[in-house]
């Protein structure tokens, strides 16, 4: 664990934010001592709402390492990861994340992750958001032409 590391993720969430980016969250990916992914929150300067500090870093950090894989690298973000960034982080295969802030802290000034958090909890007829499913059948044929393809990239 570097402190240097993290209040590096802290000054880019407090720099970005002020700077009218987004939300006060910031993110930096390390790979043997040095930084390889920088991000900051941009959901409303770039009208993305996956452009999470967390989710910069990791494209960031897998565009320059020309890798989708980040199994060597950690995590420094200023506060504990929504549910999209952990998944995020998951997908990536970071070795650790260190985070600041919680998402309860968070939810104090406005962030509620929570919900999202209890709606994954549910089952997919009681979420929300209405979720129908269609043409499984026809989905399903690439699924097995995956499954059989011998020249696949897993991830």
């Amino acid at each position: 664990m570097n402190t240097k590391f993290m209040r590096e993720a802290i000054r880019l969430s407090a720099i970005k934010m002020r700077a009218g980016n987004g939300g006060p969250f910031g993110a930096i990916v390390v790979r043997q001592g040095k930084v390889v992914g920088r991000g900051f929150n941009a959901v409303t300067s770039s009208n993305d709402p996956t452009a999470h500090a967390e989710v910069m870093a990791i494209r960031e950090a897998c565009r320059r390492l020309k890798t989708f894989k980040l199994q060597d690298c950690e995590l420094y973000t200023s506060c504990e990861p929504c549910p999209m960034c952990l998944a995020a982080i998951y997908w990536a295969r970071l070795r650790r994340v260190f985070y600041a802030n919680t998402r309860k802290d968070a939810a104090r000034i406005g962030f509620d992750d929570d919900l999202i958090y209890r709606e994954i909890a549910l089952p997919v007829a009681k979420r929300s958001v209405p979720m129908k499913q269609l043409l499984r059948r026809e989905a399903f044929k690439a699924f097995t032409e995956w499954d059989a393809k011998a020249d696949k990239v897993r991830y």
